[in-house]
This record gives structure tokens, sequence and C-alpha cells, in this order.
């Protein structure tokens, strides 16, 4: 059994992981979704890492003689799930449709130094989208169940620019075995694009699902599939 400690991403709301906790527990993993100081505007990056390993069960971590433990994080949690990975000693980082960041470049300076809007109209143009719509249908529910979409859209929304203002503390990438996941159809972090920070600033080569930017609400079946094979993965190396 492993335990998924899974962060959100902008917004911060364990909600977001609604679909997948149940999935896991049902193949006998424990889930722990988080909620992010999102709507603070004193929060910093290190406010989203202590709120995370707040959460972490304790004596879990194969580290310390418990079953496993993986972070998950989606998008913004990309920033935080690593750090995160690191402080607790935990066994696996999985990164979802996440920002991928460097040692000392800040969550602001990411958006720029990757090249992301560029891609981002690349891949609509490739689609035969409009590249200047940048709306929530365009970029993030256009796959979500409508149901789910309804639900999300009745969720008010907030995100602070706290955690996008810290320089990214690590020197290097955490000691921590390392998986990404990149949406086929993401029209934020486009596939190419984010399968080539992957490999870049990770070193790992990503799995793709059939979904957008949110793949917990559209196709959480395929994601909660990788997941419990990255945890088995794990616990046989």
């Amino acid at each position: 059994m492993t335990t998924f400690v899974l962060v959100p991403g902008a917004g911060g709301q364990a909600w977001y992981w609604h679909r997948v906790v149940p999935r896991l527990r049902f193949r006998g993993h424990r889930a722990v979704a988080v909620d992010l100081p999102s709507g603070d505007p004193l929060a910093r990056l290190e406010d989203y890492v202590q709120a995370v390993v707040r959460a972490v069960p304790p004596g879990v971590g194969r580290s310390s003689g418990g079953e496993g433990l993986a972070v998950v994080g989606q998008s913004l949690g990309g920033l935080v799930a690593p750090l995160v990975a690191h402080r607790v000693g935990a066994d696996l980082v999985v990164l979802v449709a996440a920002m991928v960041p460097l040692p000392g470049e800040t969550g602001g300076q990411w958006w720029e130094a990757t090249g992301q809007g560029e891609a981002m109209r690349r891949f609509a143009v490739q689609e035969g989208r409009d590249p200047d719509a940048t709306d929530d249908e365009t970029l993030y529910l256009h796959d979500v169940p409508e149901p789910v979409r309804a639900e999300m859209v009745r969720r008010p929304v907030e995100q602070t620019d706290g955690p996008f203002l810290d320089p990214w503390p690590l020197d290097r990438w955490p000691a921590v075995p390392t998986r990404v996941v990149v949406g086929s159809h993401d029209r934020l972090f486009p596939p190419d694009f984010a399968s080539g920070l992957a490999r870049e600033r990770a070193g790992v080569e990503p799995d793709e699902v059939a979904t957008g930017h949110l793949p917990a609400l559209a196709d959480p079946d395929a994601l909660v599939d990788l997941l419990d094979r990255y945890a088995g993965e794990v616990a046989a190396a």
C-alpha cells in the first residue's frame, strides 16, 4: 500500500482530487488531498510546502519503516511537490500537468523562461483554435464532464501571487524517484512543451493521458492507473 499525498494546482482546492481519492482507495492505497493557502495574500512558497508537510500522515515512507509515500503535484503543485518529497523522505514524486522548476527560478519567471506562452499559441494554431482565446472554458474545462464542470464553476477560486515570488530553493532535483504525466490535449501546457520540460529539467520520460490540463477531473481512471503502476514500480525497485 502507498499513501498518496495529493497537491492541487492554482486555487489550491483539495476538491480537485475528489474523483481520484476513492479510486486510489479502491486499489488499496491511502489518499490525502490537501488544501493550499491560495487565498492568503501573505502565503509564500514555503507556506504551501508546510501546508502539505503537515498533511503527511505520521509513520509513512519506506525510509522510516512504513508504507510507501508518494507526493503528487498538479500544475502549480509542481513547484511544491518535489520540495515536500525531499523534506519528508518520500518514495516517489509525481508531477501531473505540472510546472517543472529549476533551482533559483521563481514561479513568476518560469512562464517566460520556458516559453510557455508561445508553446500555448502554437498548439492552438495547430488545433485550429483561436490563439487569443484564453478563457477558462477553452483552456481548462473543454474535456471535463458537464456535472463536474458545473460544480467547479460554482466553486470560487482565489490564487494570490505569493508562491510565484520566491526562487525555487533546492540546488538540484531531489533524489526521489520521479514520474511525470502530461495531457495529450493540454491547451495550457501542450504535450510537446511539457514533455520537453520533463526530460530537460527532471530527467524523466513522461507518460501521456488523453486529457487536457485537468486529468484528475477529466479522466481519473487513466490517471489512477498510472499512479497505481508507479507505486508498484517503486515498491518493486
